[in-house]
């Protein structure tokens, strides 16, 4: 009996200790899951990001903020350039991963760089309209018979005024005269001094004439005007990812499009705020004029289907107005970023 109880309570030992060795067998399996888990999740990928002054680089301001503050899910280093050349060079060496261009040169930097970059993004619809010193132009066919400042030329919009004008009926050889300026800013000196009288401006150019000469007004909407004869949307800026970046780092493409989709619904629903961020990051030079442009900005981020089934017949439109303004090709369907 003596014996038997002994055998008892030595069994009952052995148990015991068996379940403190699996016990803490367990947690050490436990903690080093979470620490796994914790490490995956604190782990932010270093991307360098691009973007331009002015209406396609709006909707990214307050994704600057995030990463100044150090709360964006990727690790960012960005540059703020003043024209897509200073960034078009830099994604082909891959010193910059994702980036705002023009639609047009994202589709002839493709071509150009043989499928080295990819469409993220539709990031800007239409920015442009027609100013006037006076009060004769309120239709398309107004226009006719008059001189028209623009600048643009080779671009968004130069296509984008004559394919307007064909399709409202106006000859461009011999029912209006364009005028062709090389920068944006010469032809609001233009129109603020009265040499231009009617003229094709973007934004925040528009808003800048007009608060300076009370006399200018915004005669017509392109983009109204364009939705009246075209099929497809006005597209003027999007965002670009490397197509090696991409493939390597899914993640961290799919975490910049949600922080993206945030930038953008803050940039819509807090203007006020966003002008003042505008100015802080050197993309519109004063808070009124970013205030007031920033409505006219048509500011979104389509990705996806949506983005392509949106842009195709905008690149076809292009194409067959001057093909080099996409690189002499159409996009095929590598170009379009899949959303995962």
């Amino acid at each position: 009996m003596k014996k038997s109880f002994r055998i008892i309570a030595l069994f009952a030992v052995l148990v015991m200790m068996l379940s403190m060795f699996a016990g803490c067998t367990n947690d050490k399996d436990n903690t080093a899951s979470t620490a796994d888990i914790t490490s995956k999740v604190v782990e932010k990928v270093n991307v360098n990001l691009a973007t331009l002054k002015g209406p396609t680089g709006i909707g990214m301001t307050w994704l600057l903020d995030s990463a100044d503050k150090g709360e964006a899910l990727n690790n960012y280093t960005y540059t703020i350039a003043a024209a897509p050349d200073e960034i078009t060079g830099k994604l082909v060496n891959g010193s910059i991963d994702i980036a705002a261009l023009p639609t047009n040169a994202a589709a002839n930097l493709y071509q150009k760089t043989e499928g080295k970059v990819k469409l993220l993004s539709l990031n800007t619809l239409g920015v442009l309209y027609i100013l006037e010193n006076g009060e004769k132009v309120n239709s398309v066919s107004d226009l006719k018979g008059m001189t028209i400042g623009a600048s643009g030329q080779g671009a968004v919009p130069e296509f984008a005024l004559n394919y307007i004008l064909t399709e409202n009926g106006i000859d461009l050889e011999k029912d209006v005269e364009i005028k062709w300026f090389d920068e944006h800013s010469e032809l609001a000196t233009q129109m603020l001094t009265g040499k231009v009288n009617v003229a094709i401006v973007p934004e925040p150019f528009v808003t800048t004439i007009t608060m300076q000469d009370e006399n200018i007004r915004v005669a017509l909407n392109v983009t109204e005007e364009w939705e009246n004869v075209a099929d497809c949307i006005l597209s003027m800026g999007c965002i670009v990812v490397r197509t090696e970046f991409a493939e390597k780092n899914p993640k961290a493409v799919e975490n910049f499009l949600n922080e993206y989709q945030i930038s953008v619904d803050k940039t819509n629903n807090n203007i006020d705020e966003t002008a003042d961020l505008c100015v802080k990051y050197e993309i519109v030079a004063k808070k009124p004029i970013a205030v007031a442009a920033i409505p006219r900005c048509n500011i979104v981020n389509i990705t996806g289907d949506d983005m392509k089934d949106q842009i195709k017949g905008f690149y076809d439109l292009l194409f067959n107005f001057k093909a080099g303004l996409i690189g002499g090709a159409l996009p095929d369907e590598n170009f379009y970023y899949e959303v995962g």
